[in-house]
């Protein structure tokens, strides 16, 4: 803007900058696109609590499943969208097998590797500093054994425990927080529930059992991640 300013003298034409609301505005946007990163690189801690199976047989009832243990996780996220990402997990779960009914009970040293794909809706736009989101995926789990198998078995007129690994279809679905300490650091908390049918090849019924149920594996993480 230009103003004219008597100094003592004639008048004198003097070139100063006002800054204005709008232009406040806009400057405080661009720095805040500019703090906005697309991408997510992080990792994680936490608990996996499961909710098992059973074996039903005219010997009786066994709950056959996996044990509670921890977990560890990362990830890979794109943040393109004011609302939606989408991010890569891997998740590691550190669970036996197992079989118990009453008193018996056997176990298998075991663990399971989970890979998915999941859509996050931000309650919040990008440049919110904390930002709370659902979240919901699909991708596949591997049920790992690592040790022998008891002997005898814990409960021969139900089912047996094997040592056998297997793959299963994998659905997810959770909520968590987004929280941004700074330019490129985010601390977030996550919940979700990893979803697969029955793995059957981890367990063996004896002939005329059933086996049932949906495994929810059930798992608050805690994490750090790198924005870039």
């Amino acid at each position: 803007m230009l103003t004219f300013v008597k100094l003592r003298g004639p008048l004198r034409l003097v070139s100063t900058s006002i800054v204005t609301p709008k232009l406040l505005a806009g400057l405080l946007a661009a720095s805040a696109c500019v703090a906005q990163q697309p991408y997510e690189i992080g990792a994680g801690m936490g608990y996996g609590a499961y909710h098992n199976g059973s074996v039903i047989s005219s010997g009786g009832t066994a709950t056959a499943g996996i044990r509670n243990r921890f977990a560890a996780t990362a990830v890979i996220g794109e943040d393109l969208f004011q609302h939606f990402s989408g991010e890569i997990r891997y998740l590691y779960h550190d669970g036996d097998t197992f079989l118990a009914a009453g008193a018996a009970k056997g176990n298998v040293q075991a663990q399971s590797h989970a890979l998915h794909y999941d859509v996050l809706f931000h309650f919040k736009p990008r440049a919110a500093r904390i930002r709370p989101f659902v979240a919901a995926g699909a991708g596949a789990k591997y049920y790992e054994t690592t040790g022998p198998v008891p002997s005898p078995q814990p409960l021969p007129k139900i089912a047996g425990l094997t040592d056998q690994s297997q793959w299963k279809p994998l659905f997810t679905m959770g909520a968590g927080v987004k929280i941004r300490l700074g330019d490129h650091v985010i601390v977030r908390g996550d919940f979700r529930d990893y979803i697969t049918v029955f793995p059957d090849r981890l367990f063996s019924p004896v002939e005329g059992a059933t086996a049932r149920g949906i495994f929810h594996q059930f798992t608050p993480l805690f994490g750090l991640s790198y924005g870039f």
